[in-house]
């Protein structure tokens, strides 16, 4: 058993002074900043919207008193399901004012899985964001009759919509200002009365397992987490941030909601999740937290775009990337630098990287982070090469963050130090235990699940690691993932996805291999965008996803991104059959869970057949799939997928 253990009293859990709830630390900032400074940006029909800290303030005040006049008690739940917008923010805080606890939903949740939760956390109260996730309350409104009212912020096709459970967010906050004319100052007094140890989120886990859990967060461990984040990234209160991954996952509230409020820096919205690149772009954040699948795709983006160019420009960005590999692996290699390097490398980031990164919005990049999934080496040691200094971390809603990188303490391979005030353990079993602070309070109405997680007051992650004696944290993958073939040969299987992801024409990748199997296989989902603007080079006619992914020469193109990864491999941990899926996973299909990861035991069941064929002498399977052309038209067709052999099994 290997252990870390960093302790440092500046990281207390509670400062002297300093607020205990998130709440109070927004009425410190208002009385800070008030109408001086901008706290909020978004942008809406091409204009961009701002809001100060004072009208942050009297946003959040408007909504807690409303839901007070209906009906809203301290304890209570209240589900927020919705894009990333200021009226998230401003549901999210009003709620835990009066001392209520949110209750994240994912957006593309069907409506089962919002029936799930909404239904399991006892939320008497919904806010919603718009037409889309209305149907969705008004088709389960009967299945849930605990639920008082669903409150809408965009109006947009709800005119006509006259069903009394509905309401709107300016109605609320209507209530709320006639509610605070009758009791002046109420407001104040319950966030007053709010303490650390209150609960004031409740996070549903991705699910990989089954059916979500819910974890219950106190203000005392939101705030020592998002303090661990603020030490790891240095937030300068100047800071332009910009919130796109869901708040109903924790790494929007410990790098955006809760900084925000202590630090003072500005978080701006994309106007809609299609204008991501450009509303970045018009941004230039300095604080950017992406998921590992979004900077695979931003990789991808760029490989695509150089490969597609000019013969001219393709030449240069290739001696340019050479020589930031060669700054980069100089200084993870604790290799000096010479003068020489340095000035061809200015060289290079003056005519290709800095035009590079202010084409994608990184011009003014200072903190991008990278969460929801181990990003591949690969890719990190990509944007250390064009001067975006990649930060990789690893963490859990339930045990807040467990490794950060500290200054200008990275490696490629690690996912960061243990953090001041943070101890983790690895087992026998190799499993990563960690005990913090920052730990939840609990599963919401499972006793005997939090039980399993903590044990001697360690929380058991489930995953599988290493640290070495600097301290810092290498992610394997879920113990239950890793793989054993037979003879006894282990591999992890996401650390070859990862790799493998570094190809811009790879999106998802499973590998498999267990007890009963003597090689390892891979369900490949190519990158459409990228594999078909490729096709279109290459003067390659195809018609659907299916009927693309189908092309031997396509086939081929995957193959040497699968013999790449396999030369870094040990012979037996190998790819030695694969299969391009004629669809994309889908979270719908609960393929993948609302983060993007993997529902490994689901997948291996429903494609057990696919799966014996690989593993057997057939060089292709029929399966049925339902396509959609471009003209619109959908229909089921049968498709035979190859199975490709890669070298000897």
């Amino acid at each position: 058993m290997v252990e870390a253990k960093i302790e440092d009293e500046s990281m207390a859990h509670i400062r002297p002074g300093e607020p205990d709830t998130t709440p109070k630390y927004l009425l410190q900032a208002c009385r800070k900043h008030g109408d001086g400074r901008v706290c909020l940006r978004k942008k809406q029909l091409g204009i961009w919207k701002t809001y100060t800290w004072k009208d942050y303030y009297e946003h959040v005040k408007a909504f807690c008193l409303g839901m007070v006049s209906l009906g809203l008690e301290r304890g209570d739940k209240v589900a927020i399901i919705g894009d990333n917008t200021p009226e998230w923010y401003f549901a999210d805080l009003g709620v835990q004012s009066t001392g209520a606890t949110a209750v994240g939903i994912y957006t593309d949740s069907t409506a089962a899985d919002v029936r799930y939760i909404i239904d399991h956390a006892d939320a008497r109260f919904v806010v919603a964001k718009d037409q889309e996730q209305i149907d969705k309350m008004l088709d389960i409104k009967n299945e849930l009759p605990m639920v008082q009212k669903v409150i809408y912020w965009d109006e947009n096709g709800l005119w006509d919509y006259a069903d009394p459970i509905l309401c709107s967010f300016e109605e609320v906050e209507e209530m709320g200002r006639k509610y605070e004319e009758e009791h002046p100052g109420v407001f104040e007094e319950l966030v007053e009365q709010g303490k650390g140890e209150d609960v004031c989120l409740l996070m549903y886990t991705s699910g990989t397992t089954g059916a979500p859990k819910g974890a219950l967060i106190s203000h005392n461990s939101l705030i020592y987490a998002s303090r661990l984040c603020e030490a790891s990234s240095r937030f300068e209160e100047t800071d332009e941030s910009f919130s796109f991954l869901p708040p109903a996952w924790m790494a929007d509230h410990y790098y955006n909601i809760a900084p925000m409020l202590m630090i003072g820096f500005t978080v701006n919205f994309a106007e809609e999740p299609d204008t991501v690149p450009e509303n970045i772009r018009e941004i230039g954040p300095q604080v950017l937290l992406f998921s590992s699948t979004q900077w695979e795709l931003m990789t991808a983006s760029i490989q695509s775009r150089i490969d597609a160019s000019g013969w001219l420009s393709r030449v240069m960005f290739n001696w340019a990337l050479r020589t930031g590999y060669r700054v980069v692996d100089a200084r993870f290699s604790n290799r000096k630098v010479s003068r020489f390097r340095k000035s061809v490398w200015r060289v290079a980031d003056g005519l290709v990287f800095a035009p590079l990164r202010d084409k994608h919005g990184l011009g003014r990049i200072r903190v991008p982070v990278t969460g929801a999934g181990l990003l591949a080496p690969d890719i990190m040691r990509f944007f250390y090469a064009i001067g975006v200094p990649l930060r990789n971390g690893y963490g859990a809603s339930e045990a807040g963050p467990v490794s950060t990188p500290f200054g200008d303490g990275i490696r490629l391979e690690s996912v960061g130090q243990i953090p001041p005030g943070i101890s983790v353990k690895i087992l026998d079993t190799g499993e990563i235990v960690v005990r913090s602070p920052a730990l939840f309070s609990g599963y919401y109405k499972m006793p005997e699940e939090t039980a399993k997680a903590m044990e001697d007051g360690w929380y058991h992650t489930g995953d599988a690691g290493h640290l070495d004696e600097e301290g810092y944290l290498y992610f394997w993958d879920r113990v239950k993932d890793l793989s054993e073939l037979e003879g006894g040969v282990k591999f992890a299987p996401q650390f070859i996805e990862s790799r493998l992801k570094f190809s811009p024409y790879i999106k998802h990748v499973m590998t498999i291999g267990d007890p009963e199997t003597p090689y390892v296989t891979a369900i490949v989902n190519m990158n459409f965008d990228s594999v078909a603007k490729w096709a279109e080079r290459h003067r390659i006619v195809y018609t659907t996803y299916a009927d693309l992914a189908g092309k031997t020469q396509v086939y081929d193109l995957i193959q040497q991104d699968i013999d790449r990864v396999n030369t870094a491999l040990p012979e037996a941990a190998k790819i030695k059959k694969f299969v391009l899926l004629h669809k994309e996973f889908d979270p719908d299909e609960a393929e993948l869970t609302r983060s993007r990861k993997l529902r490994r035991r689901f997948m291996r069941e429903r494609y057990k057949e696919l799966l014996d064929a690989m593993y057997s002498d057939k060089t292709e399977v029929p399966v049925e799939a339902q396509v959609k052309y471009r003209d619109g038209r959908v229909a089921t067709i049968t498709h035979n997928i190859e199975i490709r052999t890669v070298g000897e099994t």
